[in-house]
């Protein structure tokens, strides 16, 4: 692939395009958005979080990025609407989203409450409908765009979750975000808009990684027995991934889910 120079530098890999990046205060979506930053993004930020928000924007403008910031509930239309319509206002235009908000309660199926249950499903898809929802008039009217969406090697089941914890709202939300992106881009080809996912499997963030390395010293099932790969990744290989998706390199790839998950 040919790197375009500007002024004496190297063109990074999405110089100059304008992402999106949901719950973007800490671990994945903060890698994501620095990675994107460092080729040359400039980025809009979405968080419930404000002060990991706000974390987040000071270190991309510490190394020259354009960014702005969204706080609130991005279940919720309104700030999900307010997020995208932002990146557009202040930057002109919108060329990548990364739905990246989620998260769980855990309990076995037994245990679990419908309202835990509901809230699981909620966090993890709706707020990736909404900001796709408003984001894709945006890349309609352009004729390009790329968006993935942050799934989890969950969506088939996670071993050593299920053995001690229980997780089966989170793996249906998951396998949820497959259905989705396999489903959103064939309803997108034509515009020449990409669509996919990326599924991390046990990563050292900064709240999983504890329990992942708990897990690992105590228990049976743990993460590394479970990883052909022996350890957990790191949150910069599954921003790596996010990246290629974005980039032009993966023009090609729609309505794929990538696994990042050590082989497992």
């Amino acid at each position: 692939m040919t790197i375009k120079k500007i002024e004496g530098k190297d063109m990074g890999r999405v110089q100059d395009r304008v992402a999106v990046v949901t719950g973007a205060a800490n671990g994945l979506g903060k890698a994501i958005a620095m990675r994107l930053a460092e080729e040359g993004a400039r980025l809009a930020l979405g968080d419930i979080e404000a002060a990991g928000l706000e974390r987040t924007a000071a270190s991309l403008t510490a190394i020259g990025t354009e960014t702005v910031t969204v706080t609130g509930d991005l279940t919720e239309e309104e700030p999900a609407q307010h997020l995208i319509q932002t990146a557009v206002d202040r930057f002109g235009q919108l060329d990548i989203l990364v739905n990246n908000v989620g998260g769980s309660r855990n309990a076995k199926i037994w245990e679990m409450t419908a309202e835990n249950w509901d809230f699981v499903l909620r966090l993890n898809l709706r707020s990736t409908f909404l900001c796709t929802h408003h984001a894709v008039p945006h890349m309609m009217q352009q004729r390009s765009g790329k968006i993935v969406c942050i799934s989890s090697g969950a969506r088939e089941g996670t071993p050593w979750t299920a053995y001690y914890q229980g997780g089966a709202a989170y793996s249906a939300a998951k396998a949820g975000v497959h259905g989705f992106i396999r489903d959103v881009a064939l309803e997108l080809a034509e515009y020449s808009i990409n669509v996919n996912a990326v599924a991390p499997g046990p990563i050292d963030t900064e709240r999983a990684g504890e329990n992942l390395r708990h897990l690992n010293e105590t228990a049976d099932y743990s993460p590394n027995r479970m990883t052909p790969l022996g350890r957990l990744g790191q949150p910069l290989e599954v921003a790596n991934a996010v990246l290629f998706l974005v980039s032009d390199e993966a023009a090609y790839i729609t309505g794929h889910t990538m696994a990042v998950a050590g082989g497992r």
